[in-house]
């Protein structure tokens, strides 16, 4: 079940950009190891997923709702998040939503599937792959601190992937170590 291997090394390598004691959405959370690694940090940790049995799984974790986000409302319409995670997950409907959801001072934490990756496994769909630059183009408005777009071995995937904050109630960019 997704959810269920270590945290992304992707994850692992930014975490260090969320302010202490942020509030952490995990979009697509499946059972939870984005849940269980944040939390761990001390971040405040709400998860999102369609699967209840991911979600029971997550749960153990921190707050997590079960709810379709492709055919329902937003759950969190009106609330922003010190940091959103979202691996192995695409709608683009949503990329808008998912980085109004990033708070002033947070970040923005994505990695997923490129075009390119049909030639190697799944998923294939090009509705599941993102296109050349389209993480830059949805993230407009935040400051990329880090991309990624291409192909890794071990295993054999093409992937899309970045680190964008949004500045704080300063208009400044507040806090990046890098």
């Amino acid at each position: 079940m997704h959810g269920t291997e270590n945290p992304s090394a992707w994850v692992q390598r930014w975490a260090h950009l969320i302010a202490p004691g942020s509030t952490v959405l995990d979009v697509a959370c499946g059972a939870g190891r984005h849940l269980r690694y944040l939390g761990a940090l001390g971040h405040l940790v709400t998860g999102v997923d369609r699967n209840p049995e991911a979600v029971a799984m997550a749960q153990a974790s921190g707050s997590v709702i079960c709810a379709d986000i492709e055919n329902g409302p937003w759950p969190f319409a009106g609330q922003t998040f010190g940091c959103v995670v979202v691996t192995h997950y695409l709608w683009r409907a949503l990329l808008p939503t998912l980085v109004s959801t990033v708070a002033p001072g947070g970040v923005l934490i994505y990695e997923t599937f490129a075009a390119g990756n049909e030639s190697v496994g799944k998923p294939s769909r090009p509705d599941f792959l993102l296109q050349p630059g389209e993480l830059l183009q949805a993230t407009v408005g935040l400051r990329t601190v880090a991309y990624e777009d291409g192909f890794e071995s071990s295993p054999d995937r093409f992937v899309q992937r970045i680190v964008a904050v949004r500045a704080g109630a300063s208009g400044a960019i507040e806090r990046w170590p890098l």
